[in-house]
């Protein structure tokens, strides 16, 4: 019970980060050659930015890593943006 009520107020905070992640990694969506990505590449550069993101932030109110059940609601309520 306590892992879903962390779980849920972590979700708070996220969701409040989530529109500034999506720039960050918009702004690192580029090729090799220095010109954006498009299509699939971006996508797929995109997908992983942004899991990347909450993975980081997956702690609990003890600065231990987030686990089981928790860290799924968590990285699925972060990756979705909300």
């Amino acid at each position: 019970m306590k892992r879903i009520i962390l779980a849920a107020i972590i979700a708070t905070f996220a969701a409040g980060s989530a529109f500034a992640q999506d720039a960050s990694c918009d702004a690192k969506a580029v090729g090799k050659d220095g010109k954006p990505l498009a299509g699939a590449a971006k996508t797929a550069f995109m997908k992983k930015c942004n899991h990347d993101a909450c993975e980081t932030k997956a702690v609990g109110s003890d600065g231990k890593k987030l686990a089981g059940a928790a860290k799924t609601s968590f990285m699925k309520k972060c990756e979705a943006g909300g």
